[in-house]
């Protein structure tokens, strides 16, 4: 009898033992799995601070790209005003564009001057501006693009002060390429044509000196 309650305690020492022993793996598995959530919480955090970072940096990057693209466009197109063909724009940017000229800023003249033959229509800054261009590509050498703008400006606008000196341009241009003859007519076109202009007298010195 005793040997069976000696039995029976043993079993029922050894069932608690054998509860308790899960109960601390369950208790162990439990705070594993808790170690394992704040883990990939805290994870899951610091990628979600890593993404939005990324993206503040890609807007910011945005916004640099296109503040810059627009100082680059206002650059190009300083005096394109709402108005584009007012008085006061076309003033600003032949202004801007003698006082490159004057400072022997060829590069930038040739801009100004572009921009204002290919955007505005002036009657009186039009003509100069192409004779201006014509001058520039001269002084550069470079004549087919000199002369292009001299005729320009002599077909577009027969009327103006500067085209009677834009056709003894184009005469000196048929000289320098080698075309005496060529240069010879458009000398004797400038002298009848504009007799009393002093684009004449220069036409009819230069034919002087060819006799």
């Amino acid at each position: 009898m005793r040997f069976f309650i000696a039995v029976m305690l043993s079993a029922s020492f050894f069932l608690e033992s054998q509860e308790v022993d899960a109960g601390d793996i369950l208790f162990l598995k439990v705070q594993e799995l808790e170690g394992e959530i704040s883990a990939l919480r805290s994870e899951m955090e610091a990628q979600a601070y890593l993404i939005d970072k990324l993206l503040s940096e890609k807007q910011s990057k945005a916004v640099e790209s296109n503040t810059l693209e627009n100082e680059m466009s206002a650059s190009e197109n300083t005096f394109r005003f709402q108005g584009i063909n007012d008085g006061q724009s076309i003033e600003e940017v032949y202004e801007k564009a003698i006082s490159e000229l004057n400072d022997k800023n060829f590069i930038d003249a040739r801009k100004s001057f572009s921009y204002l033959a290919n955007n505005f229509t002036d009657d009186e800054k039009i003509p100069l501006s192409l004779f201006w261009l014509g001058e520039i590509s001269l002084l550069e050498s470079n004549l087919v693009e000199s002369e292009n703008f001299f005729q320009l400006l002599a077909t577009n606008h027969p009327e103006h002060w500067r085209t009677p000196l834009a056709h003894k341009k184009i005469g000196d241009i048929l000289m320098m390429s080698g075309e005496p003859d060529a240069a010879k007519i458009k000398y004797q076109f400038v002298a009848q044509t504009y007799p009393s202009n002093a684009a004449s007298s220069l036409a009819l010195q230069l034919l002087e000196n060819m006799e």
